[in-house]
């Protein structure tokens, strides 16, 4: 799938599963699991948590992936038995939750706008991008948001003039990176590209989430909110991110300096603001309220993640900066309407 994909995956998954699991009894409780790993509510608390999360997936994942569809529901069911006896009542119960949950999330993604055809024409000009084809994601902008007003809500100011000394200066800056370029920054281009066919970058930081999870011990519900957070504020980051792609048209380095060489192919999309950062700051920033003590190594990775799309030779340092903050702006946004998900 493409990240754009992805990213509407990972979201309506985890914000189907947090909801699911909000609706199962004794959904409060301690956010830390025990040392018995049960918690709060007991067994049958477990079981009705474990039944939600997997009635919810299996609902969300067999819309998206209906090929899978038999499979999905068959795996829900086998969880089921995964705990020791018979299938407990509770885990039967939170999969009928789960299930509602997943319905309501299908009907949102049925009319997300996120298959609406593109019938616009690419303008042309001093400082245009020049499209390869159709361009990638052109109305991705006008996709439904989970917690934003709108895809413009946070839209970046105009990134600078096309040969004005600010846009020449950034693109001095990615002209003198290609010819320099060492082959550690050119690994770090291609470890951070994670493309199409991958679990590409949103699904480098559910993994990421994952780790922490595992690491700090969230029981069900704490772990499903975290997800949940990071997968609307990266869905809805992307969106922005689309949004003043195409407001803007911004052309890429390799379209304004034609002697600026590429680690790997160019994405068919306009340059301002960059993707990659405004996924990483969105997601970074909620794992950062959530995971205060990894705030310098998320820090890092965003830090990371941006300078690997100059060292590609594909971006502006100012499509980097952009994203960073249009990632952080909306994360903040969805933190502090985390409520309206529940």
């Amino acid at each position: 799938m493409s990240p754009l994909a992805a990213t509407r995956v990972y979201a309506a998954l985890s914000i189907a599963q947090y909801q699911a699991v909000l609706a199962t009894p004794d959904a409060d409780g301690d956010h830390e699991l025990p040392a018995n790993g049960v918690g709060a509510g007991g067994r049958s608390a477990l079981e009705a948590r474990r039944g939600a999360v997997a009635g919810a997936s299996a609902r969300v994942l067999s819309f998206l992936f209906p090929a899978a569809a038999v499979a999905l529901n068959e795996r829900a069911q086998a969880e089921g038995e995964a705990g020791p006896g018979n299938v407990h009542p509770q885990f039967t119960r939170g999969l009928e939750i789960g299930e509602d949950a997943g319905d309501a999330m299908v009907e949102h993604l049925k009319t997300d706008r996120f298959t609406a055809p593109w019938t616009g024409t690419v303008p042309v000009g001093p400082g245009m991008w020049i499209a390869n084809g159709p361009p990638a994601g052109a109305t991705f902008g006008g996709v439904k948001p989970y917690l934003m007003t709108s895809g413009a809500q946070f839209r970046p100011a105009p990134p600078p003039a096309f040969n004005s000394p600010a846009f020449l200066a950034d693109l001095a800056e990615i002209r003198f990176l290609s010819d320099f370029r060492t082959p550690a920054q050119a690994a770090l281009a291609v470890y951070w590209n994670i493309p199409t066919g991958t679990f590409t970058p949103p699904g480098y930081w559910n993994l990421t989430a994952a780790n922490y999870v595992e690491a700090f011990r969230l029981n069900e519900r704490a772990a499903t909110r975290a997800f949940a957070l990071m997968g609307a504020a990266m869905m809805d980051a992307m969106i922005g991110c689309w949004d003043a792609k195409y407001y803007y048209w911004t052309l890429r380095p390799t379209q304004a300096d034609g002697l600026i060489t590429l680690t790997f192919g160019l994405p068919n999309h306009p340059s301002y603001p960059s993707g990659h950062s405004c996924v990483s700051s969105a997601a970074a920033t909620v794992l950062k309220e959530i995971f205060p003590e990894r705030r310098a190594e998320l820090d890092a990775w965003v830090e990371e993640a941006g300078l690997s799309r100059m060292y590609a030779g594909i971006h502006y340092r100012f499509d980097i900066t952009a994203g960073r903050d249009l990632g952080a702006a909306v994360a903040r946004w969805v933190i502090a309407n985390a409520d309206r998900l529940e």
